[in-house]
């Protein structure tokens, strides 16, 4: 079965960027690798997943100096998931680049609302699958625009700090008023709930949890707990001088003890020279936990690495 390989020598200007996808850990794995990636470089360099297997071209027009990342899990349980994210990956490579967050907001839920009606006819559930992007625009601060249950993580070396909140059950309880700050935490980080409330194609159960809604819910200030309010779904986002940036699947973190596994990566990042060795390290020791510590799962992860000295940090939430 394929697996593909580190993917990096892309060039994003001063950001440093490395990534990876492979079908999990250990000699449970699945039968097929669901997720995907994309890459596309400020020199419009394109690579992703096609059939489990790395593809790369050039895209003719792209805006010189802007750049796009993104994780994607397809979700199998649902039937199609690869070929939904390889649906959506295909979409994100005709995308333009995006000057603000409204026009990416809009193109992307424009994309979502046509693949619906493209799988209308599959057979079964509808498919779906995540989306964690990040629009990296030239002389402008980086758009996040966040859909499932992939996350963003800011690494520096004191904390692995997320940056995204997850579209799942708890959310929705925490959003009702019927879930506190500990317990959203402990449920959504500290334990292993393989649930979901929305997904990219797929629709959401905010706005309703009794049915599936077709559109994308977006999660903002404007209904989450104040303690998530800073974690909105679409958002610019200021790379922080010396820290790394994970996306990545939750096959990453989905194990026994995701806490204290999240929290051994500033360590497994430190003292390493560039993205992809970063890379390299957190794979690594990925590998070397025992079989029956991680659940069997797919993991994609792109790391940005970004140049300068890290500077005092302010706590995030959940820190």
């Amino acid at each position: 079965m394929p697996i593909s390989p580190f993917i990096a020598g892309l060039r994003f200007g001063p950001l440093d960027v490395a990534a990876c996808s492979r079908l999990g850990a250990g000699p449970r794995l699945r039968a097929e690798n669901q997720d995907n990636l994309l890459l596309i470089d400020t020199d419009g360099d394109a690579a992703w997943l096609q059939d489990q297997a790395v593809q790369r071209r050039r895209l003719p027009g792209w805006r010189r100096g802007h750049a796009r990342l993104a994780v994607l899990d397809g979700m199998g349980g649902h039937g199609h998931g690869r070929e939904a994210a390889e649906a959506v990956v295909a979409g994100l490579l005709a995308l333009p680049p995006c000057a603000t967050g409204a026009e990416l907001a809009r193109r992307l839920d424009a994309l979502h609302a046509d693949l619906q009606r493209h799988f209308a006819d599959v057979p079964g559930p509808r498919p779906g699958t995540t989306l964690t992007l990040l629009e990296l625009r030239a002389d402008d601060t980086p758009l996040l625009y966040h859909v499932g249950d992939s996350r963003l993580y800011e690494i520096t070396p004191a904390r692995a700090a997320p940056l995204t909140v997850d579209h799942v059950p708890a959310t929705a309880y925490a959003m009702a008023g019927l879930l506190g700050e500990a317990d959203w935490w402990r449920q959504v980080h500290g334990e292993h709930r393989p649930q979901i409330a929305q997904a990219f194609l797929l629709g959401n159960a905010f706005a309703d949890p009794t049915r599936l809604n077709d559109p994308l819910y977006e999660l903002s200030p404007l209904n989450l707990p104040s303690w998530l309010s800073g974690l909105a779904d679409r958002r610019p986002l200021a790379l922080r001088p010396g820290a790394s940036y994970l996306l990545a699947t939750d096959g990453l973190w989905s194990c026994s003890d995701p806490v204290g596994w999240a929290g051994q990566w500033p360590q497994l990042l430190a003292g390493t020279a560039d993205a992809a060795a970063m890379l390299r390290a957190l794979m690594a020791a990925y590998d070397a936990h025992p079989a029956a510590f991680f659940f069997p799962d797919n993991v994609s992860a792109i790391l940005v690495r970004v140049p300068g000295a890290a500077r005092d940090e302010t706590a995030l939430p959940g820190a």
